[in-house]
């Protein structure tokens, strides 16, 4: 199986919202149709990033990684958007 972790840019506001899963189609569907919560009031979400792992452990340490960072500047480069 493969875990990934993605980054997601709103449509709406251009804010970013990152995680992991082992089925980003379905997660997609989830982001962008379903429930509440703070993916729901951005809507619609556009993968923006993503990076594949093997085992699950090394995606959630990645997903804190780049969490942990907090900075815009980090993901827009990431992303290939700033310098």
């Amino acid at each position: 199986m493969t875990y990934i972790v993605y980054i997601l840019q709103s449509q709406k506001d251009k804010s970013f919202y990152i995680g992991s899963t082992s089925d980003l189609e379905n997660r997609m569907l989830e982001h962008n149709y379903e429930g509440l919560g703070y993916t729901s009031k951005k809507r619609p979400w556009k993968v923006v990033y993503t990076e594949k792992y093997e085992m699950k452990p090394e995606a959630l340490k990645r997903e804190k990684h780049i969490k942990r960072l907090k900075s815009r500047k980090y993901i827009e480069k990431l992303i290939g958007l700033g310098p």
